[in-house]
């Protein structure tokens, strides 16, 4: 290798949600990832920064626990969030999906005085640029996640998924197929 050779820069870009299909939270700010991505494409090609992007769909308390997911949707860089804060408000969209009495919360962004319930173009902008122009680039793509022990799920994701598994099983009558509850599938 030339000495005078650097390697390519890659900033790993995840996007964790509960719902990729319906919720206008998750679909919004995956749009505005998008975006954010597009727009900066001429720095990042001029620094030689290539981007690793990554949706990520968060099917079970597990996998919630493993990812250290914490709320949705969440957009972390080089394995940081975006958001140096969690707050929430209800969502209804995800409410819907999950059919919880309680409802379900999900991610409301503070950026620039104001509270958003999509992550802002801006912030995602600003998050790209600092973990870009940070002293020390990494050097690889490993997310600092990758080697830290899953977290407890916070109560909220907890609720979500359990509905969601029970109104699953309601409506396949508890065998994976889909039959009216009242009938069942004769599969005990």
């Amino acid at each position: 290798m030339n000495p005078t050779t650097t390697l390519p820069r890659t900033l790993t870009i995840e996007l964790l949600a509960i719902d990729l299909a319906t919720c206008s939270r998750c679909t919004g700010s995956l749009a505005n990832l998008e975006q954010a991505i597009a727009t900066l494409q001429p720095v990042l090609a001029s620094t030689g920064t290539a981007v690793d992007f990554h949706k990520i769909l968060v099917e079970s308390e597990a996998q919630a626990q493993q990812l250290r997911f914490v709320s949705s949707p969440t957009i972390r860089v080089n394995g940081q969030d975006i958001s140096l804060e969690t707050t929430e408000s209800r969502c209804g969209d995800c409410s819907d999906i999950s059919g919880s009495q309680g409802g379900t919360a999900c991610r409301t962004w503070s950026y620039q005085g104001e509270s958003h319930t999509e992550a802002p173009v801006g912030m995602i902008v600003d998050a790209i640029l600092r973990a870009l122009y940070q002293a020390e680039p990494p050097t690889s793509a490993v997310s600092p996640l990758d080697s830290a022990a899953p977290t407890a799920v916070p109560q909220n994701l907890q609720a979500f998924f359990q509905a969601k598994a029970g109104r699953k099983a309601n409506l396949t009558g508890g065998c994976g197929t889909p039959q009216p509850v009242a009938t069942g599938c004769g599969c005990a």
